[in-house]
């Protein structure tokens, strides 16, 4: 029997929407090209939800070093961390979807670890991108953030890639039991991988379709022994450490700097839990919890217009805009006004110069007696 789902319109109207097939597995496919959200980052990680670029559909993967390619695999997709996303579509109609479908992926999976090098996933995401009239660079952009380091990005993925760091993603319309177990179990003993389950149900009417994902495959099991294989909690030492080995120790005097001058007048420092990138960030608890800018390990200062929009006075775009100004108006500072609602970055190293320092300094102690001025 077909499930059914409900909408309250805004007419206070109850719509009903009846789940349907999909027409083939092409038409399934397309819409995982067209929209990756599908591919449900929030449930895959809620602490820090995926995002996703598609290098290829249709990938060749070859059975030696140098071969003819054997197999082709549906999507590849690469999140932000660098990690490849493997993806195989079915539907529940395909009697491959019980047993086949495993052994095909893991197949996939085997070959890929070994035989795929970083220039040839690089030259399928350019021709991907020339096929959609897509710029390159801009993808990469929208998935990392301004001024990223695409190249290091590059180098993630390919040690990502020879060390087995890979996600495996199963794709129906509807998961059987049977597929349900193994990708459970498979997701709690294999490592570094990871092994999920997707299931898409269509719903629609007439007039309307809705598209409801759930992810498959995230145990409490599974979670915990990953959580202990992967958890990276920062610390302050951990953090200008690695700022030192990526940058140097010039920059960690100016953390060092920016540290002091707030540890009186904010509420506490903040540090994140990345897997490869760390990060520290002032945090003014007053009526919100404020925070200010965050200082990553690959050299970068992201201003967090993005988290200041729920939040007095910056909640006001003339705010944001004022505050936008004044830091541009440091000499190697140019933030985009169409980011005034992101979270755009600047290199550390404008900060090596003692009076540009200090005007950075100067404009986040005005951005806190804004904040004391309105904030309860």
């Amino acid at each position: 029997m077909k499930d059914q789902i409900y909408i309250l319109n805004n007419e206070n109207k109850l719509i009903e929407l009846n789940e349907n097939d999909f027409v083939n597995e092409e038409q399934f496919q397309l819409l995982l090209e067209d929209y990756p959200n599908l591919i449900s980052g929030s449930q895959i990680n809620p602490d820090n939800p995926r995002r996703w670029i598609l290098i290829s559909r249709e990938i060749g993967i070859p059975g030696e070093q140098g071969g003819n390619n054997i197999w082709s695999l549906d999507h590849l997709f690469i999140d932000q961390d660098g990690i490849p996303t493997l993806v195989e579509v079915k539907r529940s109609s395909d009697t491959r979807i019980r047993r086949e479908v495993v052994g095909q992926m893991l197949d996939y999976a085997a070959n890929s670890v070994s035989y795929w090098t970083i220039d040839e996933i690089k030259l399928k995401f350019e021709q991907h991108c020339e096929k959609s009239d897509k710029d390159p660079d801009l993808e990469l952009e929208n998935l990392l953030g301004e001024n990223s380091d695409f190249d290091k990005f590059w180098d993630t993925i390919d040690t990502n890639l020879k060390a087995g760091k890979i996600r495996l993603l199963f794709v129906a319309d509807k998961t059987p039991k049977e597929l349900q177990r193994i990708i459970e179990f498979l997701n709690e003993q294999m490592s570094p991988a990871e092994v999920l389950g997707l299931e898409i149900k269509q719903y629609s009417n007439n007039d309307l379709k809705t598209l409801v994902p759930r992810v498959i495959g995230k145990t409490s099991s599974a979670q915990n022994k990953k959580d202990k294989r992967e958890y990276n909690q920062w610390t302050e030492e951990t953090f200008l450490a690695e700022l030192q080995s990526k940058k140097s120790i010039k920059h960690v005097d100016i953390v060092k700097r920016i540290m002091k001058h707030f540890e009186n007048k904010i509420s506490r420092f903040w540090y994140g839990k990345g897997k490869s990138m760390g990060s520290i960030v002032p945090v003014f608890d007053k009526e919100y919890s404020n925070q200010l800018f965050g200082i990553w390990t690959s050299g970068y200062i992201e201003i967090y217009f993005q988290y200041y929009l729920q939040k007095l006075p910056f909640d006001k775009i003339e705010k944001r805009q004022e505050l936008l100004k004044k830091l541009n108006k440091i000499s190697g500072i140019s933030l985009p006004e169409n980011k005034i609602d992101k979270r755009p970055s600047f290199d550390l190293d404008v900060l090596l110069d003692e009076i540009k320092l200090n005007e950075f300094l100067n404009i986040y102690d005005w951005f806190l007696d804004e904040i004391n001025k309105t904030q309860k």
